[in-house]
């Protein structure tokens, strides 16, 4: 899954990964070392500009707010609840599968945090003792640094309740797209802990190599079997992952820091 996740790049450095064409400058997001649901996003995406004559896909760098509210939902209350979507059954499940034919996006991240059970903890569990467990969070990232481009659902929502010309008449939302977790060891493994990402969770963002990038965001793609490849998982050895502080686990907490690398984890979390 993804349930946190880091952004630090600004437009103009995303602007130059992703051959961005458009952006407004009004909209660019602080960089966020613990993007958490509901956060607004930079996101990839292509798509016709309003009120002008060119009918071709621009690529642009859109803020969108991070948990997809489906176009014929009555409310966004469940936005919080569809912050992923499964690449197994996205082309099936009625909250994602008009987003997958024709509204994808690219979601760029630094990389996303994953939580495991310490060893000690989950032999408690094991043990019927009552203590929550405490758990180690990791910081998944490409091995050679480069921006890790999760892949997106977007869509827009008309809020009712409000006239066609307030500001927040119209919501843009987007969820991330995961897919299972390797099991294959990671490019670089920590001294101690998990061996490949399997063993921090099961699930992970699908990753897209930049080969992908395109025909992703082609909103002229729509046919499902045509896509459906596209959601292969990437080429294993990528990524690597290492111990952060347990100081991630709190929405409140934000900056540089957040990212910096444990020679272990922390006492009272050994995995």
């Amino acid at each position: 899954m993804c349930g946190r996740y880091a952004a630090s790049r600004q437009p103009e450095d995303l602007a130059g990964v992703f051959e961005i064409e458009k952006w407004e400058p009004e909209e660019t997001l602080e960089p966020d070392y613990n993007v958490a649901p509901t956060k607004e996003v930079h996101v990839v995406l292509d798509r016709p500009l309003k009120d002008v004559p060119d009918p071709r896909p621009v690529r642009q760098l859109r803020t969108l707010k991070w948990g997809l509210v489906p176009s014929w939902s009555k409310t966004p209350e469940g936005a919080a609840r569809m912050i992923n979507a499964r690449a197994e059954t996205l082309h099936e499940k009625p909250s994602f599968r008009r987003a997958f034919a024709t509204r994808r996006c690219i979601i760029p991240a630094d990389g996303y945090y994953e939580w495991v059970t310490g060893q000690q903890e989950r032999e408690l569990e094991v043990e019927g003792r009552r203590k929550r467990p405490r758990k180690q969070p990791y910081f998944v990232l490409p091995a050679d640094g480069s921006v890790f481009a999760m892949a997106g659902l977007y869509e827009f929502w008309r809020d009712r309740t409000l006239p066609d010309d307030h500001p927040r008449a119209w919501w843009a939302t987007c969820s991330v797209v995961t897919t299972d977790a390797e099991t294959t060891p990671l490019a670089e493994s920590p001294a101690e802990g998990p061996r490949t990402l399997y063993d921090i969770h099961p699930r992970m963002p699908l990753m897209l190599t930049r080969d992908r990038w395109d025909a992703w965001l082609d909103p002229s793609r729509t046919d499902v079997e045509d896509l459906r490849p596209l959601l292969a998982p990437p080429p294993p050895g990528l990524m690597r992952a290492y111990p952060v502080s347990t100081a991630v686990s709190n929405v409140r907490n934000n900056g540089p820091e957040l990212l910096k690398e444990l020679e272990g984890p922390e006492e009272g979390t050994l995995f």
